[in-house]
């Protein structure tokens, strides 16, 4: 089964700001939701080869080699095509949307020929709402379209490269469209997809998808022309940052966790999650990784999206819930599909997230904390935005010492999380400094006790005496590496005894030739069957914190190998399997924040060095 699949690191990743598509080494979108991240899939062969759909394009018959990269300074994707007779190139790329909410969405994929000749195939099935919605095929003179109940999907062929194409080549039946065609060097051809177009197709002239290329292109240029980061790691900096981009949806400025489904931390296991939606936490991070090469923009769109969360909270009485869907709708039941088999026999495969309704308190010390290195950069919040918070601080102090589900949405019951005390600490922190910073009213006294409680429970019952270490959570002896995140948010000093001898049990524990994992769930079990890999975001936050603590060597080492375990494009998913191969969803967010703060934070420091 394990070659039917492509792996998860062969893979690119393409979109216009309010969805996005995979598409692997061969050619094939094998994921595509539509017309946003968090709608249901138009192609998901990633989750089912047989039954989730794909469009694949790609030479036909013939043996071939194949190669990826993007076009510098932009998502435009690059599949290359080596054959004893000839090399081709597909350029696949979404133009750009914008910050208006639409349902109409452009593929466009674009095929020449560099030299030699070539033979292609493209195939294209369509499987609407992860394949359980039927579709009728409609032929017009210069296209088709796939109709579903809910969503149509129009193909047409770049007009000028018809004459490319024998009719007797083009097939169409009840599982879709493949067509045949040669190329010669200096031959352009194409298709578009268009997700939801109110009129029968008008195919492209091969000048106006170069226009379309250009102008993609420049857009991305333009945006990437904004950083501010110098430092060493530039070119693994500027990818991530455009991938955080991709992963943004631009009518709210909503960052998804990842834009894929059900993707395995274990391959064959049960540990498959739908990650298409915002988490308070993963966003937050945001705030700081943006702020710190200067995308101020993206962080003002973000704010205004947690700002409104917080509202919404405070308006109902309520807690901040973990996570939302991309247009701040709290609603996502999760949901099981039988009929797919997951990818690599990963099954179940979920959609939507039960997660969404646990407690997890270090989500305010998240937000609280990118409230406050905002505010830092000159974006204050505003006069509501910020009673509203003072009034989520007031609902801390009242809420704060009860178990809780933690920051790795286990399913074994609630625990006294280690973590999550601390970003309580952390939370009421923030707000007394915007409060002091800003003059803003507050309930600074209350604030403060509190605060000052957590702490001192923290180091009273968080730090085992036994194990010299904190630990994951109250009465354990168990290390976590959330615990990283101490020295870095300054709950503890980088050579504090404590913390010291804490980064000693980590290493020995968590660290796999510096790779490093969450938790043992043999050790500390988390509800589910299975195990896991290594967590790409604790190895960054491990590099901070050997940084912190001296080890600037060690860190910059460290760092290095973490980069040679992006993929040749440089994305990471969520985790990296004991064989070096991505595993979970697909890039992930978690990931690409944690390696530009990373970035940013080791430069700064090996700046300072004689």
């Amino acid at each position: 089964m394990q070659t039917r699949y492509p792996g998860i690191e062969e893979h690119g990743l393409i979109g216009d700001l309010q969805t996005a598509a995979l598409i692997s080494r061969d050619g094939t979108i094998d994921w595509f939701c539509a017309p946003r991240f968090d709608s249901p899939s138009v192609f998901a062969a990633l989750l089912d080869r047989d039954k989730g759909g794909h469009f694949q394009l790609s030479p036909d018959e013939i043996e071939y080699s194949s190669k990826q990269l993007y076009l510098p300074g932009t998502p435009i994707l690059i599949t290359r095509f080596h054959s004893a007779d000839g090399v081709g190139e597909l350029l696949d790329f979404m133009p750009v949307t914008g910050e208006q909410a639409t349902d109409r969405h452009r593929l466009v994929r674009l095929v020449r020929m560099v030299r030699g000749s070539m033979r292609f195939r493209f195939d294209c099935r369509p499987r609407f709402n992860y394949g359980r919605d039927p579709y009728e095929l409609e032929v017009h003179p210069e296209g088709d379209v796939f109709r579903s109940s809910t969503l149509s999907l129009t193909l047409t062929a770049f007009k000028d490269a018809k004459r490319l194409v024998d009719n007797g080549a083009i097939h169409r039946d009840a599982e879709g469209v493949c067509v045949r065609y040669e190329l010669h060097e200096g031959d352009i051809g194409g298709v578009v997809l268009e997700t939801a177009c109110p009129h029968p197709p008008r195919a492209l002239t091969t000048g106006e998808a170069c226009d379309l290329l250009a102008e993609t292109r420049d857009h991305w240029r333009r945006w990437a022309l904004r950083t501010s980061y110098t430092g060493r790691w530039r070119e693994n900096v500027e990818r991530s940052a455009m991938t955080l981009k991709l992963m943004t949806y631009a009518p709210t400025g909503a960052l998804v966790a990842a834009p894929t489904a059900g993707l395995p931390e274990q391959i064959g296991g049960p540990r498959n999650w739908d990650y298409r939606y915002t988490w308070i936490r993963d966003a937050s991070f945001s705030v700081h990784a943006l702020l710190s090469v200067g995308f101020t923009d993206e962080a003002q769109k973000y704010l205004s999206w947690l700002e409104a969360r917080i509202q919404e909270a405070h308006d109902g009485g309520l807690p901040l819930q973990i996570m939302y869907r991309i247009d701040g709708s709290p609603d996502l039941p999760e949901e099981v599909l039988p009929h797919l088999e997951g990818y690599r026999g990963s099954a179940p495969v979920r959609i939507g997230n039960g997660a969404a309704g646990q407690l997890q308190l270090d989500i305010y010390g998240e937000a609280l904390n990118s409230l406050h290195l905002a505010d830092q950069s000159g974006l204050m919040t505003s006069y509501e935005g910020w009673r509203k918070t003072a009034g989520l601080m007031d609902w801390l102090c009242d809420h704060w010492d009860q178990p809780e589900d933690g920051i790795w949405e286990t399913r074994s019951g609630r625990q006294d999380f280690t973590y999550g005390r601390m970003m309580c600490w952390l939370a009421f922190d923030r707000a007394i400094r915007i409060a002091h910073n800003r003059g803003r009213p507050a309930s600074i006294t209350r604030w403060a006790d509190q605060r000052n409680a957590v702490y001192e429970q923290v180091i009273a019952r968080g730090f085992h005496r036994g194990r010299q270490a904190f630990v994951q959570h109250y009465g354990s002896d168990i290390t976590d590496a959330s615990l990283l995140a101490m020295p870095g948010v300054g709950f503890i000093a980088p050579n504090d005894p404590m913390w010291l001898s804490t980064m000693r049990a980590i290493d020995n524990e968590l660290v796999s030739d510096s790779l490093v994992y969450r938790y043992d769930p043999k050790a500390s079990p988390d509800g589910l069957a299975g195990s896991e890999g290594t967590f790409s975001m604790c190895t960054f936050w491990y590099v901070q914190a050997l940084a912190q603590s001296g080890r600037l060597d060690d860190a910059r080492l460290t760092f290095e190998k973490m980069l040679t375990y992006s993929t040749p494009l440089g994305l990471y998913s969520e985790e990296i399997a004991p064989t070096g191969e991505q595993i979970g969803n697909f890039p992930q967010a978690f990931s690409h924040l944690s390696l530009i703060s990373t970035a940013h934070h080791l430069d700064t420091l090996l700046d300072r060095q004689p």
